[in-house]
């Protein structure tokens, strides 16, 4: 969207709420008193969560701002990611306390405890150093969802190496890129790993990338599949060089500025931004918003979050933030309809797992697989339900409480990025009435604003930017080799705010609703219309399980919406010809009023996404403009362009 375009139109109405359960509220780890308390000395509430991590020396100051927009967190403070997230709970008296409950997709499990962590850390950190992997140097990790992927992580961190990340479904190409921009020395991979009941490969893909790559001196591989793999010189088996190490390391304290991870986002053309995340103010963040938002209480909670450590949910909320907080975790390898449509259910009643977090794209996908599937699990041990990943629309809100937290749990839907490193903006499930798809309120200690084109904050009611106003513990440092770039991409849009490409808009009560990036923003007949607004009304329709919206050009009025529709599994022949678009079409109309009538209703079986689980909206434009498809490399199915191009014909649109 350029810059000179009004702000968004604040089109979509909510009026339910939820108030806290009494006896969560009573016993909540953060209450209401938090806000003023953050209000009156935010960098002393900041330095009060930095007491939670075990530090081996002291900061000297809290903030260094003096060069914004670098910032420096706990300067002079020293500190060891690993040491916090293993050594100093077994140290406690907790190495007999689970860490991961491991569900591979086969059904093969894993138990490992705290103190089993802290030896298999210790002898993969060994293993690093035998391969001549030094504090400084980065390692790429390649693997599936299993235990060797966070061991892989804490190992690095533990000797100070820093760790990029890659998701194991990006192609060869994308690996290489990633791989030369931060010069890594040494990849971590496996064989495979096992996606809807068959073997996927991960070796060759890294053999191809690293035939390119100079700067990598060993392959490092997990044996997870047992498939024959092609054997070079620079490979060694995990299962050869790990086993045999000492499990005895010590942990070295690094500076709190000490790069600990890059992570590489992804979507974007040319070439790909390394997200640099340091060690003190990240961990700081992460461990804080983990027992915040989610109420963990380490005693007695399971927690589980569905994300692939590949992204940055998986970094802060499956490895660094439950494991500072002592937490006992779910970790599971596989996709959720494998071998059924209940897996996902199976494995919360088998853990008894309290606190689940997923994405809005998964409770959708649960919604149009139909109500009866979860109600045949026990789901009774939930207490805390999160969504995390793109805003969440009301009616797969009320749902997931509904049908997933028996019309009892909070659901806090949270909004963050990789650039945060942590949770910004969320309900506090021990405080807040949350609202169905609205993010809510900054939490204590976050400074965030919705600003219009000026950079001005708007009104409650009004739309517009969402920008975040003073620095936080979690934040990116710089993009990884590319200071300029960094200044340019996040804080050059409005001047002293980081600015990340999100919309938003404050309610009459001044709550935060995210409209999605702004790039997704419509511009119809003068008004900015988010996608994600014409996609709620959509999906509040009883018979509607998903829907993608569209802007595609138009003679008359610029742009026009154009909506990709899945019908509930209940809905039936019901949701057949004209008449059932027409009533779609008005009922978005009627909701969020005639601007945002649909011009085109497509019905689909399935939507084009990425294996995150991203729309990928640009496929969706080709479609609606009649250009030829796109690349389709990056969707989990490619086979879905072809599914939606023969629905084509009875694509309707308004007279």
């Amino acid at each position: 969207m350029s810059q000179s375009q009004e702000t968004l139109s604040n089109l979509l109405q909510e009026t339910r709420s939820f108030p806290p359960p009494a006896e969560l509220a009573a016993a909540a780890n953060v209450k209401a008193e938090a806000y003023d308390e953050a209000a009156a000395d935010r960098l002393g509430y900041w330095a009060k969560q930095a007491e939670r991590l075990t530090w081996s020396k002291r900061w000297d100051e809290i903030l260094d701002w003096s060069n914004p927009p670098f910032a420096k967190w706990f300067v002079g403070g020293e500190l060891n990611a690993a040491y916090n997230c293993v050594d100093r709970h077994v140290e406690a008296g907790l190495g007999a306390k689970i860490a991961y409950h491991w569900e591979g997709e086969p059904g093969d499990t894993r138990t490992l405890t705290y103190a089993d962590l802290q030896r298999e850390v210790n002898k993969a950190a060994n293993a690093l150093l035998e391969l001549g992997v030094r504090k400084g140097d980065r390692v790429a990790i390649y693997l599936p969802m299993i235990p060797e992927l966070p061991i892989s992580m804490l190992a690095c961190a533990r000797i100070g190496a820093t760790h990029s990340v890659v998701f194991g479904g990006f192609s060869s190409e994308a690996l290489r890129t990633r791989i030369d921009d931060a010069q890594a020395k040494l990849v971590i991979t496996a064989d495979g790993g096992y996606r809807r009941g068959k073997p996927s490969a991960l070796k060759p893909t890294v053999d191809e990338a690293v035939a390119q790559t100079p700067t990598i001196e060993h392959v490092l591989v997990v044996r997870r599949t047992g498939e024959d793999v092609a054997e070079n010189e620079r490979d060694v088996w995990w299962q050869d060089l790990v086993e045999r190490q000492s499990d005895q390391h010590t942990a070295e304290p690094m500076d709190a500025e000490h790069p600990l991870f890059i992570l590489y986002t992804s979507g974007t053309t040319g070439k790909p931004k390394g997200i640099l995340h340091t060690t003190g103010g990240y961990l700081t963040h992460v461990s804080y918003t983990h027992n915040a938002v989610f109420d963990l209480k380490p005693e007695t909670d399971v927690y589980w979050c569905s994300a692939d450590i590949g992204w940055v949910t998986g970094h802060s909320y499956i490895v660094y933030g439950p494991l500072a907080n002592g937490a006992t975790s779910v970790m599971y390898e596989g996709t959720p309809d494998t071998p059924n449509k209940g897996r996902w259910w199976d494995v919360i009643q088998k853990y008894k797992v309290s606190i689940f977090y997923t994405a809005p794209t998964a409770i959708r996908t649960f919604m149009k697989w139909g109500d009866d599937i979860p109600a045949q699990y026990d789901l009774s041990s939930l207490r805390v339900l999160g969504s995390v990943g793109e805003p969440i629309n009301p009616e797969a809100y009320v749902w997931y409480r509904e049908n997933i937290g028996a019309g009892r749990t909070p659901v806090v839907d949270t909004w963050w990025q990789t650039e945060t490193g942590g949770i910004m903006i969320s309900p506090l499930p021990g405080v807040t009435a949350a609202k169905p798809g609205a993010a809510m309120r900054p939490l204590p200690g976050v400074s965030a604003e919705v600003v219009d084109d000026q950079g001005e904050p708007v009104p409650n009611g009004g739309g517009g930017f969402l920008v975040l106003t003073e620095p936080w513990p979690g934040m990116l440092r710089t993009i990884w080799g590319d200071d300029e770039r960094y200044i340019k991409t996040y804080w050059s849009r409005f001047e002293g705010k980081y600015f990340a490409g999100d919309g938003a808009k404050k309610d009459e009560d001044g709550d935060i609703w995210l409209l999605g990036r702004v790039d997704d923003v419509m511009l119809v007949s003068g008004h900015n219309i988010s996608t994600t607004e014409v996609e709620s009304a959509l999906v509040s329709h009883p018979k509607v399980a998903e829907a993608a919206v569209v802007g595609a050009t138009d003679p008359v009025t610029g742009q026009a919406i154009v909506s990709f529709v899945i019908p509930r599994g209940s809905a039936g022949e019901e949701v057949e010809g004209e008449e059932f678009l027409k009533e779609l079409r008005d009922h978005v109309a009627k909701t969020l009023g005639p601007i945002a009538k649909p011009r085109q209703i497509m019905m689909v079986p399935e939507l084009p996404k990425t294996r995150s689980g991203k729309i990928m909206r640009r496929l969706l434009r080709d479609v609606a403009e009649n250009r030829s498809i796109g690349d389709v490399s990056t969707l989990a199915d490619s086979t879905v362009m072809d599914l939606i191009s023969e629905k084509l014909p009875s694509a309707k649109s308004e007279d």
